[in-house]
């Protein structure tokens, strides 16, 4: 990537424009009773003309003031000053929560590529927008620095533009400009800019990220949203290979992923080789690195989160978190019940982007449970009052810290399955009985509410074949019934009468739900997998009983037709032998037809000492561990 910077600012802009400047003072002064205000976003809200803004409140009454997520302070939000500004959020702090909680602020809920539209078309026109700029460059150019966003087109909209000019604002490049004389007033300030360090990654949060992180092919772009999570995230992909940023939020960990080679944007079909996002929220050593960093393109929300620009991005991979999910897969993500906590946000933007690209991912992550443990996150029915933000429709990927459910063209019981299975273990059964007393999941599953248990991260494990395909292997999952039902109907009568022993034209569903929910204290189930674009395929399965009186285990496997003779038998058998060793199982026994030459290869190439006899038409296998 090229990181040749160009000159930073012009030192002679206080000449050329003295007619502009203004004392905080003197700009707010042109603000009238009654107007509507937008206030620039994040971390380039302008404090310093805020403050002035406030002192001047017992002038202003019903000044409304409108904005997204700011970062700084928020006087005009204190009580006192309630008689004088209303607030209208398009998108809720911390600042401003409380005060809109209390019914005494407005909240609007919108899709964040649909609010430059409301500016323009005059739904929602500005009277005024105080905004943070860097000085003019010797073009008379200046950046809108670490907001773009929806600053841009307010601004364009606005009848009044009053602007703080900041030496300590990072000059951002991409379409993220204004020409001086497109601003009413330049009011100079010399602040830093306020910093955000997040806490310490969870062991939660890392778990999750771990679960995305295994989502995310070479070559992917990626939407990183905010908080814990994609933080955490940043740091398990250095080891990828060119990946694309194309997001709204940058925060301090794109710096050590993009230092580490692993971000070079070569395979983005727009914006070829750029990170594009529309506002950043970090600390100085963020600032620091996209200052005049030709690598970086900052845009406008109405670019950045259009749905149509996002999905043209080949494995497009959105990630952003919610507060709650029902078993249906509906997910709020901006209210606790009736009281509204952040806003919809740019998320149903980059998920149906995501949804629509070649190879695209749209994931939602949360952990299994809030306040301390005591709540699940996972519900039957979200709480009374809460909002729906991605709809049950439109819903991909739901990630908890105990897995991955893939919802998307799947049926409510297939969903419900799957969101009980990652849900935090203590809640399971609750929501196994409200599922079946919603008519979500039928009443002949109350019996395997013992075998809806989270499988150990051990099981997990991959395999490269020798043409590069690799293959991934997994515990069984309860929603894994119809695939397993379509791996039976699509092996061969051969392969089925060698795994089986009798040929079967058919396969009972009690049988399917037997081979599906096993007990996990005498048996393990590995399914071999590759990805689709709808999820995955199972093409083997590898699963062992355990008597518990002889401590051996009778171990089968079966590999569709098409993979077989790649390695994939033999891989499956010697990681159900690791598996077993680590419980402590002596050894496996199987029967295998006297005809079946490759599967008897297998055992007899198994890392421990093997033992057969033939009995009649069956080879009687012992696979004793060291």
């Amino acid at each position: 990537m090229n990181t040749t910077k160009p000159p930073r600012f012009d030192p002679d802009w206080r000449t050329k424009y003295a007619s502009m400047i203004a004392t905080p003072e003197e700009a707010v002064r042109k603000l009238r009773p009654g107007q509507r205000v937008f206030i620039g976003t994040g971390a380039a809200e302008p404090m310093t003309l805020v403050r002035a803004l406030t002192r001047r409140g017992a002038e202003l009454t019903d000044t409304e003031l409108v904005h997204l997520l700011t970062f700084g302070e928020a006087p005009y939000a204190n009580e006192e000053m309630r008689q004088y500004f209303r607030v209208n959020s398009l998108f809720i702090a911390k600042n401003v929560r409380e005060v809109i909680q209390a019914g005494l602020g407005d909240y609007t809920p919108i899709h964040l590529s649909d609010i430059p539209r409301l500016f323009k078309s005059g739904q929602l026109p500005l009277d005024a927008a105080l905004i943070q700029v860097t000085p003019p460059d010797e073009n008379g150019m200046c950046s809108l620095g670490v907001s773009v966003d929806i600053v841009k087109s307010a601004a364009e909209n606005a009848s009044l533009v009053i602007a703080e000019v900041n030496p300590h604002m990072p000059r951002t490049l991409g379409d993220s400009s204004l020409h001086v004389y497109d601003i009413d007033v330049l009011v100079p300030v010399n602040e830093p800019l306020p910093e955000l360090s997040y806490a310490e990654e969870s062991a939660e949060a890392r778990q999750i990220a771990e679960h995305i992180a295994a989502l995310i092919e070479d070559g992917s772009t990626i939407e990183f949203g905010i908080g814990r999570i994609p933080q955490a995230l940043m740091g398990l992909l250095t080891h990828k290979r060119d990946l694309g940023i194309h997001t709204e939020m940058l925060t301090d960990g794109i710096v050590d992923l993009v230092q580490s080679g692993a971000v070079t944007g070569a395979r983005k079909k727009l914006d070829h080789g750029k990170i594009v996002a529309s506002f950043c929220l970090g600390t100085r050593k963020l600032y620091d690195f996209i200052d005049n960093n030709p690598t970086f393109a900052f845009h406008p929300t109405e670019y950045v989160n259009d749905p149509f620009i996002i999905s043209q991005q080949p494995k497009m991979v959105a990630i952003n978190t919610a507060l709650e999910v029902d078993l249906t897969g509906q997910v709020c993500a901006d209210s606790l019940g009736e009281k509204f906590y952040s806003g919809v946000g740019g998320q149903v933007d980059f998920n149906r982007g995501a949804g629509r690209a070649g190879g695209g991912r749209a994931i939602i992550a949360l952990p299994s449970t809030a306040r301390n443990g005591t709540v699940s996150r996972i519900v039957c029915h979200l709480t009374e009052g809460a909002g729906v933000v991605s709809t049950r429709a439109a819903v991909h990927y739901i990630v908890t810290e105990y897995g991955v459910a893939y919802l998307h063209g799947k049926s409510i019981k297939e969903r419900a399955l799957a969101l009980i299975t990652v849900a935090h273990p203590k809640f399971r059964p609750q929501l196994l009985h409200e599922a079946i007393e919603s008519k979500f999941l039928p009443k002949d599953l109350l019996d395997k509410e013992a075998k809806l248990v989270a499988a150990p991260r051990e099981l997990r494990t991959t395999q490269l074949l020798k043409d590069g395909t690799q293959i991934f292997y997994r515990p069984i999952h309860p929603t894994d019934e119809p695939r397993m039902r379509s791996l039976f109907y699509n092996l061969s009568q051969e392969t089925i009468y060698y795994r089986f022993m009798q040929h079967m034209q058919t396969i009972p569903r009690k049988q399917i739900l037997e081979m599906t929910y096993i007990d996990p204290r005498t048996e393990v189930c590995i399914l071999a997998t590759v990805p689709e674009a709808y999820g995955e395929d199972i093409i083997a399965v590898g699963r062992y009983y355990l008597d518990v009186k002889t401590n051996r285990a009778e171990v089968a496997f079966v590999v569709a037709d098409k993979w077989q003779r790649k390695g994939i038998g033999t891989f499956m058998l010697n990681h159900l032998i690791k598996i077993a060793r680590r419980s402590g199982i002596s050894g496996f026994t199987a029967e295998v037809l006297r005809t079946n030459r490759p599967m008897q290869t297998v055992f007899n190439r198994a890392n421990c000492k093997v033992r057969s006899q033939l009995h009649g038409d069956v080879y009687h296998y012992e696979l004793m561990f060291e």
